[in-house]
Parts: structure tokens; C-alpha cells; sequence
């Protein structure tokens, strides 16, 4: 980590449930110091889960020369998270507490694991033909705004909005899990390590000197199973 004076992460984030939730029924260290991808600037992850607890809450902490990040909930809010971040296909909470470490446990936290671990393994609700005619709408919406644009500045903000929709369109029609920002690579990695690779490689080349070939070329490839690129005929909210 870099800091030779800093306490190893688990054993911070035992003194930091001691210290701040010794009566909670259960606790996870999360994140990337559990991963193995930690880095100088992360923090602790930590879930908690205390039945005294009237609703749930997250608070930013530095603690143990630690900056803390700390989830609680009590032993139902937790489920309107899962199902919440099922709806939306970002299941962060419920990665969080399959992946956590166990730092305290009355019992409590197995079961929890439990469903965090099917819901994952069910994957995200699958996307109608509706919603794929509509996604590909605005992807060639985007595509074609990238296309036309000539202000360098633009086209660096619009590309950034066609890469979010495309791995979004790529990842939902494969019936997998989305993410944002560092999550966006990190999940389409999980589906397919080739097709990551080509996807950086097409906005790296626009970002290094402005060809837009590649990410063309690419957003045409993702479309083509789903009958290419739409525009005509599109119709949104009409009566």
C-alpha cells in the first residue's frame, strides 16, 4: 500500500467495528483490499448490519489512518438494496457482501450471503425487444452525432456517452451485470476478455489521435445481430 505505518485492513476494520458498532450482528470488509487490487488511494469497504439500526445509511470516515467507507443496515433494509440494484443491474451492494470478509458475525450474516450469492448468480432481468429497438435508437443517435462532430472537445464528451451506451447494450443483451465507471471495464471483462480488449483499443486510438474508425467499426458490429443501426421510424411516447 505504501504506507508501512498503516495497519493491515483487516485488523483496522476489527478495531473500527469494535470501536464504532461493538453491538452490531454482523460486519464485512469489501472492496479492493479483499479483492487483492487495492492501490494507495483505497479505502475499507465495510458493511454492517445491526437490527437496532431504524434505516440504513452510508458515512464517509477516516479512522486507523484509514479512509472508511461504512454501510449499515439493519436486518431487512439490506433487501431494498438488493432489489433495488437488481432493477437497475448494478448489484453493488450485493457483490459487496458475496466478495466480504467476515468481521463479525451473530449469526446473522450466512443467510445474508446467501442471497446475495443467488441473486448474482440469477443474473439481471432480461431485456425486451422494446427496450433493445429503443437502446439501439439512441446508440445511433450517439454514433451519429460522433460521426458529424468536428469540435475535438466534443467529440472526446460524445464518445464518452457512446461508450457507456454501448457496453451497457452489450452487456444487458448478454444477460449480464453493468457497472459504472471503473465497474464498466471490470464487468466486461467478466463476459468477454477479447471483446474488452478490442473495446479499449477503439476509444484508446480516438482519444490518442481522433481516429474514429475503430469505434465505428465497432458500434456497427455490436448492432449488426440486432438489425444494425435505427433511426427511421422510431417513435417514443406516441399515442
Amino acid at each position: 500500500m505504501g504506507d508501512f505505518n498503516k495497519l493491515e485492513p483487516i485488523i483496522a476494520a476489527h478495531k473500527f467495528i469494535n470501536k464504532c458498532f461493538p453491538s452490531c450482528d454482523g460486519a464485512l470488509l469489501a472492496g479492493s483490499v479483499v479483492r487483492g487490487e487495492a492501490t494507495e488511494t483505497s479505502d475499507l469497504d465495510i458493511i454492517v448490519f445491526d437490527k437496532k439500526i431504524v434505516s440504513s445509511y452510508r458515512e464517509s470516515i477516516i479512522d486507523f489512518d484509514w479512509h472508511i467507507e461504512v454501510f449499515v443496515h439493519n436486518l431487512i433494509s439490506y433487501q431494498d438494496f438488493f432489489e433495488s440494484d437488481y432493477k437497475r443491474a448494478r448489484p453493488s451492494l450485493p457483490r459487496m457482501v458475496s466478495e466480504g470478509l467476515v468481521i463479525k458475525d451473530n449469526g446473522v450474516v450466512d443467510s445474508i450471503k446467501i442471497q446475495a450469492e443467488q441473486l448474482l448468480a440469477k443474473g439481471p432481468e432480461k431485456w425486451s425487444i422494446e427496450t433493445i429497438t429503443t437502446k439501439r435508437y439512441f446508440i445511433t443517435d450517439t454514433l451519429d452525432d460522433f460521426i458529424g462532430c468536428n469540435e475535438r472537445a466534443e467529440g472526446i464528451f460524445i464518445a464518452n456517452a457512446l461508450a457507456e451506451l454501448v457496453s451497457e447494450f452489450v452487456l444487458r443483451t448478454n444477460n449480464r451485470w453493468i457497472g459504472a465507471s471503473k465497474w464498466i471495464i471490470r464487468s466486461l471483462k467478466q463476459y468477454d476478455v477479447k471483446f474488452t480488449e478490442q473495446f479499449i483499443v477503439a476509444f484508446d486510438v480516438f482519444y490518442k489521435n481522433g481516429d474514429k474508425t475503430e469505434i465505428i467499426k465497432l458500434v456497427d458490429d455490436v448492432l449488426y445481430p440486432y438489425g444494425g443501426r435505427f433511426f427511421n421510424g422510431f417513435s417514443l411516447g406516441k399515442k
